[in-house]
């Protein structure tokens, strides 16, 4: 194994050391050459690196005219965090994401120079092959990230399809943040080594507290209890779109930033919705259990369940977005009136009383998010954009937050009271002489 590859990897991602489950991954890698790996592992304990690590030191650099890896993922988000990590790293090997609704001409032409690892959705992997975009025979590891989530997402034929074609697999490596689940033939796993880290206790870093809503709203509970979290990242889950919309109708009302996602919002509205809350253009975000796994978002501080989950296992994923790694963490469960805490929640909870007086939550966020009209596909990076705010735009560097690069456009967080005057500033100023429509978002 080639440890170099692996410690310029943790040194570009500034990561010190790997956690346990990582090491589990890299000693399995070694000693079970002739394994194939199923790893259960849950939401926001780092699967994604615990595979590509591996995967980086199995690839050839000679090989310059092949896939030579395939990454199966359950949703676009996913697609597209694996890609922005794999190039943090700096491994040297190119890599690309293929998904719904990114643009397939762009897709086709990124083939012309065939990425040593391919990472897609499974719909559009299958219009890839159709297409002879990439030659499937050359691929000789297969990695099924998330692989419970692309079954529950009804995905079985299209995996199945797109296995049959991969005939020189030399390593599958399948994850999972769901024990004891059973693997279907199709998948081809043989003789598998398993590594379980998943655990049906809370984990020890994670508060658990009950609000009760016996006589009042459990809307009016809600917004008292974002006045009493404040301003940190918090999470609220509800089962239903309509209880998202219905918290999103209030929030609105009082002017307090947020945002939705869930399943019925156009794809870029959703994404727009992840930027955002990743670049702290707001704080909160309001969800169905769409977001409680898989996705690029930031450790999050608390989260609250507005509606009761109904499996520990959903339980388990919602909570996974806090309290990770080495982080703490709060959940909050708002009970009705005739709302219990649920048996399969064995940890008793601490009961909180709020206060009838409280502060409302922040009604102006600290940053604001700008879309730039320049991108990846235009030869514009972070440094660029960097560099245009500061040289041109006359900010700090502390006042430049978060930047997305993406194929043909960029979103960039700045401070908001600066906001509006760099927009007149930089009316007629150009990016590498390219000119840039902003506008906030």
């Amino acid at each position: 194994m080639n440890h170099q590859l692996i410690n310029t990897a943790l040194r570009n991602l500034q990561i010190a050391e790997l956690n346990p489950m990582q090491l589990a991954v890299l000693e399995a890698i070694k000693t079970k050459k002739d394994n194939d790996l199923v790893l259960l592992s849950p939401t926001g304990s780092g699967k994604t690196l615990a595979f590509m690590l591996p995967l980086l030191t199995f690839l050839d650099a000679q090989n310059t005219k092949d896939v030579q890896a395939l990454i199966l993922v359950p949703s676009r988000e996913l697609a597209l965090q694996i890609e922005q990590v794999w190039k943090a790293m700096g491994t040297g090997f190119k890599i690309n994401s293929c998904y719904g609704g990114h643009n397939t001409k762009t897709e086709r032409n990124n083939f012309q120079h065939p990425p040593a690892v391919l990472v897609g959705t499974p719909g559009r992997v299958i219009y890839h092959l159709e297409k002879g975009s990439f030659d499937p025979k050359s691929i000789n590891y297969l990695v099924l990230d998330e692989f419970d989530k692309a079954l529950e997402f009804g995905f079985q034929v299209e995996m199945g399809t797109i296995i049959d074609t991969l005939v020189n697999i030399k390593k599958h490596i399948l994850t999972s943040a769901t024990q004891g689940i059973d693997i279907p033939p199709f998948a081809q796993i043989n003789n598998p080594h398993t590594l379980s880290f998943i655990s049906n206790t809370i984990s020890n870093q994670l508060t658990f507290k009950v609000v009760h809503a016996e006589r009042q709203d459990k809307l009016e509970v809600l917004y008292k209890l974002l006045g009493t979290i404040g301003t940190k990242p918090t999470l609220i889950f509800c089962n239903h779109r309509d209880a998202v919309e219905r918290i999103s109708s209030l929030l609105k009302q009082n002017d307090i930033p947020h945002g939705q996602y869930h399943g019925k919002l156009e794809q870029v509205d959703r994404e727009l919705a992840l930027v955002k809350f990743r670049n702290g253009s707001y704080n909160i975000l309001i969800t169905t259990d769409l977001a409680s796994r898989g996705l690029d978002i930031p450790t999050i501080e608390f989260v609250v369940h507005y509606q009761i989950p109904t499996t520990l296992e959903t339980f388990t994923h919602r909570n996974g977005r806090t309290a990770r790694m080495h982080a703490e963490g709060t959940a909050y469960m708002i009970l009705g009136e005739k709302e219990f805490v649920p048996a399969f929640i064995e940890q008793e909870p601490i009961v909180e009383t709020l206060s009838s007086t409280y502060i409302l939550p922040k009604q102006e966020a600290d940053f604001t998010t700008l879309r730039l009209s320049l991108g990846k596909k235009d030869k514009i990076n972070k440094i660029d954009i960097v560099g245009y705010l500061i040289q041109k735009g006359g900010l700090s560097k502390e006042e430049v937050g978060k930047i997305e690069v993406q194929d043909f456009e960029s979103y960039v967080a700045v401070i908001s009271s600066k906001s509006k005057e760099l927009i007149t500033t930089l009316k007629m100023e150009k990016i590498k002489n390219k000119s840039v429509k902003i506008i906030v978002i």
